[in-house]
């Protein structure tokens, strides 16, 4: 009676750990109780870490349940599940969650991070991948060109061995790329079709030239490479689809060619950048903007342009600073690209700084208004103190702050070796002064020059003490003021 007690309570206790699972729209919920037994039934297994209130899980949170229904329908082995990390917190701290959504794969009890889009069909094709072959074994030359006729982009490697250095290069390239689809083939026939040799890697693509060869030595650095310059347009369009293989390429230089589809631009002036873009591809991405659409607004901001110096052109260097280029003939025309273009790979180009032009009554107001023209006059007086704040005018503590500076300056409007002083950095670039976030203030010292940062309450008591001391007090704040959350206008690091 005792062995049978002991056994039953054994048994009890060992079905008590696998709780229950339940599921919300075909996903999987997940907890404490039940995750252990939903990675051991289920080889592959996408999970989302989510907080309710977080705006990004409310947007993927359809297309997530749309996925988890698609792979239903498909019969997959791929199940997808969520777990709510504002309650289940000791698993989100142990699967090292750190922001939400995040999204981890679970693959025959490994994981590996998500790296897939937010669409549906995006999520259903990133974890078939994942589940399967990285690439698909094409046998015939109907199945290859069903194959190619359903994608947009295709990359092929005809391979006699799969054992093969070469074929081991370009498995390990279809395994690292999670955004194209890949075939492979070693019948006879499909080599004929295609005309390929052994060791051959063909991109097929739906756009430009059809079909691009990669033709160097099998090298995996030099492959991607390849895929990441052939499997974009010429002249790549900017839109929600493209925007991360745009700024997340390997290329990082930009010419931005701003248009308007409503005023005709695009069949006007496309065939005018598609020359240069093939005599630089592969060093300068071509990218074309529908200023029409209001997502892209805040992009000429960034630029200090408006819309009526619209068809115009820039390049941009995608380094720590986003260094921009102006070109001196704006006209869009092949000559023009062309010169812009060469001038820019051959470094005979200055960098572009934005400024504003510089009011009449600047300097009326015990808060003197500085430009980009005279930014470097006035902080750099040596004869005087400057005290310069640098504010955006969208950011919610700078209007915060705007009434206590006014203050600031009525109160040292007299003094002779002080300066109160303001700039508009959203519209205004210093090249040795780098603000990234808003409101910052600095103290430009006299004789020296050095500039010193405020980190210090935003009070006319502190900014006060802050001039007092030469720029000692509220230097040993630890954290410095940023932008708004609620905030919708750029950073100035950032499109």
């Amino acid at each position: 009676m005792k062995f049978f007690t002991l056994t039953f309570l054994a048994v009890f206790s060992f079905a008590a750990t696998f709780a229950k699972i339940e599921t919300e729209d075909a996903v999987l919920v997940l907890t404490q109780n039940n995750i252990d037994e939903a990675i051991t039934q289920n080889e592959y297994l996408l999970v989302e870490f989510y907080a309710p209130w977080c705006g990004h899980c409310k947007a993927l949170a359809p297309e997530y349940a749309k996925a988890a229904k698609m792979l239903q329908e498909l019969n997959s082995p791929v199940k997808l599940a969520k777990v709510d990390a504002t309650i289940e917190t000791e698993l989100a701290e142990m699967h090292s969650v750190q922001g939400y959504p995040t999204l981890k794969f679970y693959r025959k009890g490994s994981v590996i991070a998500y790296s897939g889009g937010r669409k549906a069909d995006e999520i259903v094709a990133w974890v078939t991948k994942k589940s399967g072959s990285a690439a698909k074994t094409l046998q015939s030359v109907e199945e290859t060109k069903s194959f190619i006729d359903a994608e947009n982009v295709a990359i092929i490697g005809f391979f006699k061995d799969m054992e093969s250095s070469g074929a081991k290069v370009f498995m390990d390239v279809c395994n690292s790329i999670d955004d194209h689809v890949f075939g492979v083939t070693s019948s006879d026939e499909v080599f004929s079709e295609y005309g390929a040799q052994d060791g051959t890697v063909i991109l097929f693509k739906k756009f430009d030239e059809g079909k691009n060869e990669f033709k160097e030595e099998l090298d995996a650095t030099k492959l991607r490479n390849f895929i990441s310059v052939y499997a974009l347009p010429l002249v790549v369009d900017f839109n929600h689809d493209t925007a991360q293989k745009i700024f997340s390429g390997n290329i990082k230089s930009h010419l931005l060619v701003f248009l308007s589809k409503e005023a005709g631009h695009f069949e006007k002036y496309i065939d005018e950048i598609k020359e240069p873009a093939k005599k630089f591809r592969g060093e300068v991405l071509f990218v074309t903007i529908n200023l029409d659409e209001p997502d892209h607004e805040r992009i000429l901001e960034f630029f200090g342009m408006k819309k009526s110096e619209v068809p115009a052109m820039y390049i941009i260097k995608l380094e720590e600073n986003m260094d921009k280029y102006k070109p001196e003939k704006p006209e869009l025309t092949s000559e023009n690209v062309l010169e812009f273009v060469t001038a820019f790979i051959e470094g005979k180009l200055k960098r572009h700084f934005l400024t504003q032009d510089l009011p009449e009554d600047w300097d009326k107001n015990p808060v003197k208004v500085l430009v980009g023209t005279n930014f470097h006059e006035v902080a750099y007086n040596k004869e005087k103190n400057v005290l310069v704040e640098f504010y955006a005018p969208w950011c919610g503590h700078c209007r915060q702050l705007a009434p206590v500076y006014e203050a600031l300056g009525e109160k040292y409007k007299d003094s002779e070796d002080l300066v109160i002083a303001k700039m508009d950095a959203t519209a205004n670039e210093i090249e040795d002064i780098k603000i990234r976030s808003y409101p910052i203030i600095m103290l430009f010292k006299k004789n020296t020059n050095e500039a010193v940062t405020y980190n210090g309450e935003m009070t006319l008591a502190g900014l006060s003490k802050f001039i007092d001391t030469d720029g000692a007090y509220g230097q040993a704040a630890e954290e410095t003021q940023e932008e708004d959350e609620d905030d919708d206008g750029p950073r100035r690091d950032e499109l």
